[in-house]
């Protein structure tokens, strides 16, 4: 390049050569990024998006995975809201478990986490002691709480018997089993006591001074520092459970094989029956699909409404 006949040099060609180098450093990275979360993606792809796939499809059909199918459409469908009385009771039995308990595990939870907040001696210890329902196994502790839930020599029975109340049926019982089963459930909230606690430790301390301050006790602290700041663990604690509960299975399957009278007839043990004991396939496909589309409807629900009562810390 050059003004009249005084030449002017220009680094043009050196930062064409660095973009052109940067944009090769940046295709790179993008391959190896690619690369290296391809395991995560193919199993999303084979082992949740395909089956879910697959089962949109055979829950049109009359599959029974041995012998030839074929398309019937919205038959299952038709069947199942209007002859299927299992769905209607098995419906109602996982809507009262899964509000019950969901409701109740989070109310546990925090003052789990409350207690677990608080400086004391052995606080480690205790800690400890809270959050081991949570990893034992679901089968073992299912067994456990039928010795408990026993209306001959369960220990339940046995407290109540000391304090002079009327001994229960518990899970023997169709009035009962259910409010037995919500009580199985706030055991074994020490994982959602767990984050609480991580939410609770993040609270704004000089907030919580302010309320001293301004001579507030330790309700105004909870009502109005504490739950607010929290508010976002709540939400989240709030959709896992709910999604959890409606998906419940192992209490009923272990513990009460659905009786008595299929009052623990949970959605995912009626699935479970149609699918792996009567070979309905595509039955259970479609009854799998409604109960994907009831819980995509709460969590929709939940989330519209957390806009008015989830607040963040750093706005919107």
């Amino acid at each position: 390049m050059s003004i009249g006949n005084i030449p002017i040099k220009t680094n043009s060609t050196k930062v064409g050569v660095k973009v052109k180098s940067n944009v090769k450093l940046r295709q790179k990275e993008i391959f190896w990024g690619y690369f290296f979360t391809l395991p995560a993606i193919l199993g999303l792809l084979i082992w949740t998006i395909g089956p879910m796939l697959a089962s949109l499809y055979f829950s049109f059909t009359d599959y029974k995975v041995v012998g030839d199918y074929q398309w019937i459409g919205f038959q299952n469908y038709v069947e199942i809201f209007k002859n299927d009385l299992n769905f209607k009771k098995s419906l109602f039995v996982t809507f009262y478990f899964a509000i019950g308990s969901t409701i109740l595990t989070l109310l546990a939870a925090l003052i789990v986490a409350i207690l677990m907040n608080i400086s004391v001696k052995g606080q480690s210890i205790f800690r400890t002691m809270y959050y081991l329902p949570v990893i034992v196994p679901a089968v073992a502790s299912n067994i456990l709480w039928l010795w408990l839930f026993n209306p001959d020599f369960g220990l339940l029975n046995s407290i109540l018997d000391f304090l002079h109340l009327p001994k229960l049926m518990w899970i023997y019982d169709e009035t009962t089993v259910i409010p037995s089963l919500i009580l199985l459930s706030m055991w074994g909230c020490g994982g959602t006591a767990l984050i609480f606690l991580a939410g609770l430790q993040d609270v704004p301390k000089q907030l919580l001074e302010a309320v001293d301050i301004d001579g507030g006790n330790w309700w105004h602290k909870f009502r109005f520092v504490t739950v607010p700041s929290i508010s976002p663990v709540i939400f989240f604690n709030l959709i896992m459970g709910l999604i959890g509960s409606f998906q419940a299975f192992t209490q009923a399957y272990v513990m009460t094989e659905g009786g008595p009278n299929n009052s623990t007839l949970f959605y995912v043990l009626l699935i479970y029956r149609e699918a792996f004991q009567k070979n309905n396939m595509g039955y259970a496909s479609a009854l799998s699909w409604i109960l994907f589309i009831v819980i995509f409807i709460f969590t929709l629900f939940i989330f519209k409404s957390s806009k008015s009562w989830v607040h963040y810390g750093g706005g919107k």
